[in-house]
């Protein structure tokens, strides 16, 4: 895929396609019975500099604890990641777990554990099994290579019914710089943060307060307008490594700055829209479009409040042109607008059909609006008319599978 507008195209190879960086996946056994992949390495033999964004859930996981006051010193080499188990609510034990996977990985590397980040998804309260943990760290770090990045994307998830991965490459000043990902994601999804988990690497050699800043700002624009049922994660966490073998270095902002973040937002934006789409018994990918709204704030409350919206998903989930489901998750979004100049539109590939003009409803064709609506990918354009501003926040609807996968996530 090649964006013109960006002077970009994506590329193969995920989270290793910068070439220094490195990765494995493994079968540890992390999730009883299961032949699925749970543990995750990624390792730059390069010195990189580190960003990170947070779950902004009070009760924070202890690898997210650990992670938080790595990343504010700006540096790290290594991302240790297991599925299967949150290490959330675990009290100074979990804390300890978290450092011993640092410790560990460190050691099987020749780094600090100080240059290690920890990162930990699956089922909360429950404390790791330290000893499969052990053995699983360092099975995986012997065998990380720049062809690992898949199996890395595969041992992250949980729930996911796919690996979420996108690189990309683009030329600044001659140099060619690649910016890899990928993320899990398919529950538990409504971030005030980032994503559930996700891991960008880059080959360029950027100061840590502007790759923190750029990060902070993909983040908003792309992870932060997904959801999936409203919950935001006690381990949600975004992470990114510059390592700077591209020869471009970022010292300032100004052009190069501009054209990495607008890169930078890209990559978070297709990995979001992958979550997005793969939550939890998903039938319908939901796009929602906010324009003209008279703040970039009320045009981002008013999207995310409609993509949220349970009544909205299942109507989706049912084929249903339920309009008025739209205008009131809009009316209680906490945006600024006035009601009688709203239009909605329903599109999708097989056709765009208007429900409401002026903040009325109006007589539209049902048949018409169901086939719309039966695509596997939906939108929802909404026109407040009340400004310049726009917006936009993905999802996906709600369905019996929802219900059944979460009925019994624990046992």
């Amino acid at each position: 895929m090649i964006d013109d507008k960006l002077n970009l195209a994506e590329i193969e190879g995920g989270i290793t396609a910068p070439g220094s960086f490195l990765a494995a996946g493994i079968n540890a056994g992390v999730k009883s019975g299961s032949i699925k992949k749970d543990i995750a390495v990624i390792y730059s033999p390069n010195e990189t500099t580190t960003a990170g964004v947070f779950t902004l859930n009070k009760v924070a996981a202890a690898p997210v604890q650990w992670s938080r006051a790595r990343v504010a010193q700006g540096k790290a080499r290594a991302i240790v990641v297991n599925s299967g188990n949150a290490n959330a609510c675990t009290g100074e034990e979990g804390l300890a777990n978290a450092e011993k996977m640092a410790v560990w990985t460190a050691d099987a590397l020749g780094i600090a554990k100080e240059e290690v980040l920890v990162c930990s998804t699956g089922v909360i309260g429950v404390q790791l099994p330290m000893d499969i943990m052990e053995k699983g760290i360092a099975t995986a770090c012997t065998i990380i290579s720049p062809q690992g990045g898949h199996d890395a994307a595969e041992a992250i998830m949980t729930t996911d019914t796919y690996a979420k991965e996108v690189a990309i490459e683009m030329f600044i000043d001659g140099k060619r710089i690649v910016i890899g990902g990928m993320a899990k994601g398919s529950g538990m999804i409504h971030p005030n943060m980032a994503t559930m988990l996700g891991f960008i690497t880059t080959n360029v050699k950027i100061a840590p307060v502007l790759l923190q800043e750029a990060l902070f700002n993909a983040a908003d624009q792309s992870f932060n307008m997904i959801t999936v049922d409203g919950d935001t994660s006690t381990n949600d966490t975004l992470l990114a490594l510059a390592d700077g073998s591209s020869g471009l270095a970022i010292v300032e902002e100004g052009h190069n700055y501009d054209e990495f973040r607008k890169a930078l937002n890209y990559v978070c934006t297709r990995l979001a829209k992958m979550l997005a789409a793969d939550g939890e018994g998903a039938s319908h990918f939901l796009e929602v479009q906010v324009i003209n709204a008279s703040s970039k704030n009320y045009a981002k409350l008013a999207a995310k409040s409609v993509a949220a919206s349970s009544l909205v998903k299942a109507a989706f989930f049912g084929q249903d042109a339920n309009w008025g489901r739209i205008i009131c998750a809009v009316g209680y979004s906490g945006a600024d607008f006035d009601p009688q100049l709203v239009d909605i539109d329903l599109q999708s590939k097989a056709g765009s059909e208007p429900v409401m003009r002026s903040g009325a409803g109006l007589t539209f064709d049902e048949e018409r609006a169901a086939t719309i609506l039966a695509e596997k990918e939906v939108k929802v354009l909404i026109d407040l008319h009340n400004g310049h501003y726009d917006a936009t926040a993905w999802g996906c609807d709600l369905t019996y599978d929802y219900v059944k996968i979460n009925g019994d996530y624990r046992t």
